[in-house]
């Protein structure tokens, strides 16, 4: 109940500041841009351009070593063919020794609102999924709701439309990709890490069954974006298990999300929910539930955030210093069926304070701490404190 308390007066107090506040807006998420938009716009007004962005960080549990990470570094680069063609990719370096491609996709714009993609591309799920460079999100670790729920980073290979509707304020994308794998070589979808194991990656991947991705964006009030998301469709199984049953699943996943800046006021929230089919025929075929009874993988996986920010710093300064405060929660056995029973240790909800210094654009200081727990008995999550520097330019 303290908790709670705690992050109701914070919420309070920080929309009273902003009510009182007499400065200008320096943030609208309504033109708020991630690095593959930036290029498409047109910003750098040359035919090919060069960006990166990456992540210092520094996490300390409570009773624990910690530990220092150049969490991730991405080259970014594009190149304009002519008017109407463009492409984009994205090459991360994750922890100084794997390399991955992130995004890699041709853009061609049929008319001045609609335009046709094709290629590696991030799935329009939530926030942090199209809007993950360290400048566009308070907190040294990314929300996780994008990492047990929404598996961040999520890109796969498929063909869309994207564009908008200006009478209407509203902006769409449409994609088919391909989906999850039921079985990601030595790693199996469960409850620990909800669907992040089936993730491709575009890695030689395997499609059966095409799944279908949008996202609508409604930015007809000013300082306000609202988004709902949709992503319907089967795991892929594997060649050799492809007729048994159990060796695919459905997913219908649904997101929900909104940012808000008024003065030097900004919140965010997000819920996000997937239910997931024929879990039970998946749980006897890849897991021991005699022995395991609550390892295998849930029915329904559901999370939440809400977050609020305020400048500390006047609006007619070039730093910014926001001062933040997020509670989330989440649960990857939502609900189970046949034998599987819920683990409460994956019903957790974590509280995270801190402050997030832009000594220029493009540059952040990151500073916070997190109150984490679950729904176990008995169960001791360790506290963390974690410092990080991004830059993205």
């Amino acid at each position: 109940m303290r908790k709670l308390a705690l992050i109701f007066s914070i919420l309070g107090a920080s929309i009273l500041g902003a009510q009182t506040s007499q400065d200008s807006i320096t943030f609208n998420p309504q033109k708020q841009l991630n690095a593959a938009q930036r290029i498409l716009s047109g910003n750098y007004g040359e035919a090919v351009t060069v960006g990166a962005y990456g992540e210092l960080t520094y996490n300390q549990p409570e009773g624990d070593n910690g530990e220092l990470d150049v969490q991730r570094l991405v080259l970014l680069f594009g190149y304009k063919f002519n008017d109407k063609t463009q492409f984009v990719t994205e090459v991360e370096f994750e922890h100084v020794e794997e390399v991955f491609i992130e995004q890699a996709f041709v853009n061609y714009n049929v008319a001045p609102n609609v335009s046709l993609r094709g290629g590696l591309m991030l799935v329009p799920m939530g926030i942090i999924n199209e809007f993950h460079e360290p400048t566009t999100f308070n907190g040294v670790e990314r929300p996780n709701v994008d990492n047990a729920i929404v598996p961040t980073t999520w890109r796969e290979i498929g063909v869309g439309v994207t564009g908008r509707f200006n009478e209407i304020s509203l902006g769409y994308q449409a994609y088919i990709f391909n989906g999850f794998q039921s079985v990601n070589g030595t790693k199996r979808l469960g409850g620990s890490s909800g669907l992040r194991n089936g993730r491709q990656k575009g890695i030689k991947s395997t499609i059966n069954s095409p799944n279908f991705s949008t996202k609508l964006d409604y930015y007809g009030i000013s300082g306000l974006r609202l988004g709902l998301s949709g992503y319907f469709g089967r795991t892929q199984a594997e060649d050799d298990v492809d007729m048994l049953e159990g060796a695919d699943v459905g997913i219908s996943m649904i997101g929900l999300d909104a940012r808000y800046a008024y003065k030097r006021f900004t919140a965010r929230g997000q819920f996000i929910h997937a239910s997931l089919s024929d879990t039970e025929d998946y749980n006897n075929l890849y897991y021991d539930l005699v022995a395991n009874p609550n390892q295998g993988l849930g029915s329904a996986l559901q999370g939440w955030y809400v977050e609020t920010a305020y400048n500390l710093l006047p609006q007619n300064k070039a730093q910014r210093l926001f001062a933040f405060a997020r509670y989330e929660q989440y649960d990857t056995h939502a609900s189970t069926d046949g034998a599987l029973l819920q683990n409460d240790a994956y019903n957790r909800n974590d509280f995270t304070t801190g402050l997030s210094y832009h000594i220029a654009p493009g540059v952040v200081l990151k500073g916070d701490y997190q109150f984490r727990d679950n729904a176990q008995s008995g169960s001791d999550v360790a506290n963390r404190l974690n410092f990080g520097i991004g830059v993205w330019f």
